[in-house]
């Protein structure tokens, strides 16, 4: 299967026709968004995860981001109950992890589950559950809300401006109180929906997602310009808001008019200049205080290595302070997440 068509499974023989040397292999690294999962035939459990976590940098810790993995059958109990599964799995895959025989990664430290935002005030106990049942890695919650007018863009959510649904603001109070996390994904057209939840709510850790997930296929092809005018000055105001962190990565690589040679995989160079104008317009806009790097593994590894992937970000921080570096790879996730010894 070839690996850059966008299929779930990754091609590994075509990622290892091409292998680096690791650039600052003593930087400390908290990768805060991979996934693990069975899925459409294709394992990546902690085995998998740990071949990537030891491939050559220095990862310290992870934390796992939900992606509807594990949950449990239907008719095991109430609906909104399902998602309980996927954090009992991750709880288990951290403990295999602790137990030190995939390497010294702290992996699945932390997670953020999946919750009925529209459940509003009553999400509370389950919350409380969700936090019992990871053994206290329950960090936060993801909320995907992406949605465009366009019939050619996939809708995640049912409807628009889910955001601002007044249910979803309730949970986002209890969230809050909690002391909980907020992991928002949605499209570029919407982050004025990321700010306004920011206003509304001063004292919640919000998280955004994947830079902000510029749209660049669909009705927006061969407009990436535009694009990226309209995704800059959105970002720039959601970065006013200092409750507001951002996660650098997940972006495309090659494009469908790539015209190069796809034979081989791309490297560490080719992964940091097609990234490079929009992670640098978010650390300029966030501050590397609130911006962190992030594999978005296995997604991202249909497009290149763990060994590259990290590489293209060291790359990109090259003329970063010592200070910032430590908060680009490491310090910004772990305030966002509450880890404790990783500040």
């Amino acid at each position: 299967m070839a690996a850059n068509t966008g299929q779930t499974a990754p091609d590994d023989i075509w990622l290892a026709k091409l292998e680096e040397p690791i650039l600052e292999p003593d930087l400390a690294i908290v990768d805060p968004h991979h996934h693990l999962w069975l899925r459409n035939g294709h394992t990546y459990l902690m085995p998998e995860l740990a071949a990537d976590l030891n491939s050559g940098h220095d990862i310290v810790a992870t934390v796992f981001a939900e992606c509807h993995s594990m949950y449990r059958q239907e008719g095991a109990g109430p609906a909104a109950e399902r998602a309980l599964g996927e954090t009992e799995f991750v709880a288990g895959q951290a403990a295999m992890s602790a137990a030190g025989q995939f390497g010294p990664a702290r992996a699945c430290a932390v997670m953020f589950g999946n919750v009925d935002m529209t459940l509003g005030a009553a999400v509370e106990p389950l919350l409380e559950r969700h936090m019992e049942a990871s053994g206290g890695r329950f960090r936060g919650v993801r909320y995907s809300t992406g949605w465009d007018a366009d019939d050619g863009i996939h809708n995640v959510a049912p409807s628009p401006r889910m955001l601002a649904d007044g249910r979803v603001r309730q949970a986002a109070g209890v969230l809050a109180a909690m002391n909980l996390s907020f992991d928002s994904w949605l499209y570029h057209p919407q982050l004025d929906e990321v700010a306004e939840l920011a206003d509304a709510f001063p004292d919640l850790t919000i998280i955004l997602n994947h830079v902000g997930s510029p749209i660049l296929g669909g009705p927006y092809r061969g407009k990436s310009k535009e694009v990226f005018e309209d995704w800059r000055n959105s970002i720039r105001r959601v970065a006013e808001r200092q409750n507001v962190y951002v996660k650098l990565g997940a972006l495309p690589i090659r494009m469908p008019g790539f015209e190069g040679d796809r034979s081989l995989p791309p490297g560490s160079q080719e992964v940091a200049a097609a990234w490079r104008p929009w992670i640098e317009t978010c650390i300029e806009a966030f501050g590397a205080s609130r911006s962190m790097f992030e594999s978005n593994f296995p997604v991202q590894k249909r497009w290149c290595s763990y060994q590259v992937c990290w590489n293209a970000f060291k790359r990109l921080a090259a003329d970063a302070s010592a200070a910032e570096k430590a908060d680009l790879f490491a310090g910004a996730a772990a305030r966002a997440y509450r880890m404790e010894g990783l500040e």
